[in-house]
């Protein structure tokens, strides 16, 4: 029993936040919370072999792989009602966040959501990803060219 409450205090005090940093990676509110949920899901099966000071950088973990990995499902199953005649029209508004967003590849969208919203260093978000520091720093700053390019207004700095 004790196990369950201190499982529904994590999820409600962490959830919220984990959930936004999904929605950041996939781009969808409804598909976030279902990566959440799924994250939540794997974390409770370890829960009682997780060490308290670990659980915080395990569970962003497995929030962000479900997130990556729902992008790539997503990508195989691309469904439409119609095949369409001829390409869709280019919209040539200036870009919000989001669709700017959706330019970067999977990896650069998580060190994004890991770097500006929940404000983690390198070594975290190169721990959180399983890549190399180096790695995490090349990649935020090709996302950041990508992002000041369609959104010059926007204010972005890279930190180490």
């Amino acid at each position: 029993m004790r196990r369950d409450q201190q499982f529904t205090e994590f999820f409600g005090a962490r959830a919220p936040a984990l959930r936004r940093t999904a929605y950041l990676i996939v781009g969808d509110w409804h598909a976030a919370e279902d990566v959440t949920q799924l994250g939540f899901a794997r974390l409770y099966v370890v829960w009682p072999r997780i060490r308290p000071e670990t659980l915080e950088p395990y569970a962003r973990k497995v929030v962000v792989n479900e997130a990556l990995g729902w992008l790539r499902r997503r990508r195989r199953d691309q469904l439409t009602a119609t095949v369409p005649d001829r390409p869709a029209p280019v919209d040539e508004s200036p870009l919000d966040v989001r669709r700017a967003l959706d330019l970067l590849p999977a990896q650069q969208r998580a060190i994004v959501a890991l770097r500006f919203l929940d404000d983690q260093p390198v070594a975290e978000v190169a721990r959180v990803l399983d890549v190399a520091e180096g790695t995490v720093k090349s990649q935020t700053s090709r996302a950041l060219a990508t992002l000041r390019a369609h959104l010059p207004e926007l204010v972005l700095t890279e930190e180490s």
